[in-house]
């Protein structure tokens, strides 16, 4: 839980040098420095080009899986058949394909009558933001970001795409400078972002106020484990040199178990009061870059890179 918490002295000078949801200077600079090249999808940020695909994949099939197939249904001629087993083991295909189909019929139906307002927190240059706005389901997304350069990429970069113009803004701020009586999301997203901020704990607190109930969160973030530093540091860093050196501090990643312990820990949540209960993880998975082929989902979420999704009860 160290890892989480991050505990801090001085915090009066702190804040005065910047937002307790801010990643390091250092780091910071990094990121500015990759602005130029951010949507060049052969420089170096192609490999988060290729993760977006399954992060788009994970919010959506994660929305679609707990969508309530019967909520509002009171005719029971007109409700779902929802059996409490597995159909393709039990029953013949025919049957089993005819239930699945109807289900899959009313997801799709449920699906299409979505309004999502979505909140993109360390947005960067927009690479999800854009994708997020683009889905007929969503209304509105606001990408917040604490890099003007960064930011700057992503506004122009905006204008290219007469789809996304209205439906996407950005702001410079930190989220914990939201207002959490006016600013509520159905969907709320924090990819590659935990592992760079000094206080990720922070972050998550911020982050759960502006999520309306029956919302979502998402997060994205890297294990603290060898092939983790592997991977990311001395592959990514050191020999093939995709991102400056400096960009990621291993002491920074937070292991699945930790993030899923913040979430059901009492304790740690107290002062987030009823908010907290409401919360629960709704789902976990794991991803692997393979290359020649890009990333691809995992069963463990143990090592390496991880998704999880957090919903706030109704």
């Amino acid at each position: 839980m160290y890892h989480l918490r991050r505990q801090f002295s001085h915090v009066g000078r702190l804040l005065q040098q910047s937002k307790l949801t801010a990643t390091s200077e250092i780091e910071m600079s990094h990121f500015n420095q990759l602005a130029s090249t951010w949507w060049d999808v052969n420089g170096p940020q192609r490999i988060l080009h290729k993760m977006n695909l399954l992060r788009m994949d994970f919010i959506n099939d994660t929305i679609k899986s707990h969508l309530k197939l019967n909520k509002g249904v009171t005719d029971p001629e007109e409700q779902i058949y929802i059996p409490p087993f597995n159909v393709d083991n039990v029953l013949p295909k025919e049957i089993a394909d005819r239930i699945n189909g109807e289900q899959e019929i009313r997801r799709q139906q449920l699906w299409q009558q979505l309004k999502l307002d979505a909140l993109d927190i360390g947005c960067g240059g927009g690479i999800l933001s854009e994708s997020l706005a683009r889905l007929p389901v969503v209304n509105r997304v606001k990408g917040i970001d604490l890099s003007t350069e960064v930011l700057e990429v992503a506004r122009q970069h905006k204008k290219l795409d007469p789809m996304v113009r209205e439906k996407l803004t950005y702001e410079l701020k930190a989220v914990e400078d939201l207002d959490p009586d006016t600013e509520q999301y159905d969907v709320v997203t924090m990819f590659e972002m935990l592992e760079h901020v000094n206080y990720p704990a922070e972050v998550l607190k911020a982050a759960l106020r502006h999520v309306k109930p029956g919302g979502w969160i998402f997060i994205s973030t890297i294990n603290r484990d060898l092939i983790s530093w592997f991977t990311t540091i001395f592959m990514g860093e050191h020999i093939l040199k995709i991102v400056p050196l400096g960009t990621h501090t291993y002491d920074k990643y937070i292991n699945e178990k930790e993030l899923e312990k913040w979430v059901e820990d009492r304790h740690e949540n107290s002062d987030l009061g009823d908010l907290r209960k409401q919360f629960e993880v709704a789902g976990s998975k794991g991803c692997v870059y393979l290359p020649c082929y890009g990333w691809k989902f995992t069963d463990n979420v143990e090592v390496g890179n991880y998704f999880m999704a957090l919903k706030r009860r109704d």
